[in-house]
């Protein structure tokens, strides 16, 4: 636990709450005049014993469940951002999910112009795996430029998606499944990921794969056949990130080499000098 800046993170967002936009009324009297909520007040509003929060925010309350968390990060108000960083100074890791289910759903508009501006092949889904921002190179790896709505069910499910990642019951579809895992285990309510997983169990091909149960939680740094529309047969390796904003949600970008083997140098590690 990092007492000092969770009590700084507490106290700060703590005091930006008027007592009486939650029905308490400000004493008038001699007493405290501290500016937002009180300790006390904290514990009544999220229905917690007396002392329950004072313990927080005085870094005296080893590994705090992640519920008492969540709930002080809702009455707060506090985005993503700041949701990740209390869990980090008060369990010393990251959340196990979102603070709300609507988060990594929506980015930036301007995330459009950039991904217009990369000359590989990039675009960003949420966290659902939708799509929200291509660039035209992208598209033209599709017949028509027809690009997919949702990435995850179409490299998993569409026989075209089977088509073009080459290799896909061994390059592709192990690789894939573990992220719709962990996905879940992150969002257990989306809606679109569990319908997704229903799709899959119910395909005995992709259902055996899912059930191996192989842990591959991100792409980043691999590469694999494929086979692009105008280009042919290549090798792609992607390269993600995440949009700060919109936890759960990617951007990639693939540098794709046409070549039916490896013949392009594999880059190697950057390291700062």
């Amino acid at each position: 636990m990092n007492k000092t800046a969770l009590r700084a993170l507490l106290r700060e967002r703590r005091a930006l709450i008027a007592p009486e936009s939650h029905g308490f009324a400000r004493p008038t009297g001699q007493g405290r005049r501290a500016p937002g909520l009180s300790q006390h007040q904290v514990d009544q509003l999220l229905h917690r014993t007396f002392g329950t929060y004072h313990r927080l925010e005085s870094g005296n309350y080893p590994n705090p469940p992640t519920s008492l968390l969540r709930d002080i990060a809702r009455l707060f108000g506090l985005n993503e951002q700041e949701w990740v960083s209390l869990c980090r100074y008060a369990l010393l890791q990251d959340p196990p999910g979102p603070l709300h289910l609507s988060s990594g759903k929506e980015v930036p508009g301007v995330w459009q112009e950039a991904v217009d501006g990369i000359r590989h092949m990039a675009y960003v889904t949420d966290a659902s795996w939708e799509m929200l921002a291509y660039n035209e190179r992208f598209a033209t790896m599709f017949p028509n430029g027809k690009v997919p709505a949702n990435t995850l069910r179409w490299m998993l499910l569409d026989p075209h998606g089977r088509q073009t990642l080459l290799e896909w019951d061994t390059a592709w579809a192990p690789m894939v499944l573990p992220q719709l895992r962990a996905a879940l285990a992150a969002r257990p309510d989306d809606d679109i990921l569990r319908q997704i997983e229903k799709e899959v169990l119910a395909e005995s091909r992709t259902a055996d794969l899912y059930a191996a149960g192989n842990s591959h939680p991100h792409p980043d740094g691999d590469e694999r056949p494929l086979l692009h529309a105008q280009e042919g047969s290549g090798w792609v390796t992607m390269c993600a990130a995440q949009p700060l904003t919109a936890p759960g949600s990617r951007l990639m970008i693939l540098v794709f080499h046409p070549g039916e083997t490896r013949t392009h140098p594999r880059a190697g590690i950057l390291r700062a000098t």
